[in-house]
């Protein structure tokens, strides 16, 4: 079973970047689609970027695309989430997924494994 930790969440003014990190322990972790969903008070948990096994195919959510980058190292077992043009609406928990499958996707039932999150507050 693979286990996540995120690092990386703080504040930030509106404008301001920040990148995430999630290290991954346990079994291989370059089988495996990585995802980041975030959770603003009151409001679900909704998906934000996802990447496939292999680094070479990315998918995001409208809000996020053209502001944010998903990557991997499976060197080192780590996913990143680079955050550029952060705006107030981007203040939420951010957790990291492993997939159960090698592909991207936008549905949280296809993530079996979730960090314990991180917070990011973007102030206006």
């Amino acid at each position: 079973q693979v286990q996540l930790v995120e690092s990386g969440g703080g504040l930030v003014q509106a404008g301001g970047s920040l990148r995430l990190s999630c290290a991954a322990s346990g079994r291989t972790f370059s089988s495996n689609a990585m995802g980041w969903f975030r959770q603003a008070p009151g409001k679900e948990r909704g998906f934000v970027a996802s990447i496939n096994w292999s680094g070479t195919t990315t998918y995001y959510a409208d809000s996020v695309r053209g502001r944010f980058t998903i990557s991997r190292d499976n060197a080192k077992n780590t996913a990143y989430l680079q955050m550029n043009s952060l705006k107030p609406e981007d203040t939420a928990v951010y957790y990291c997924a492993a997939g159960a499958y090698l592909g991207v996707s936008p549905d949280r039932r296809d993530y079996n494994t979730w960090g314990q999150g991180t917070q990011v507050t973007v102030s206006s």
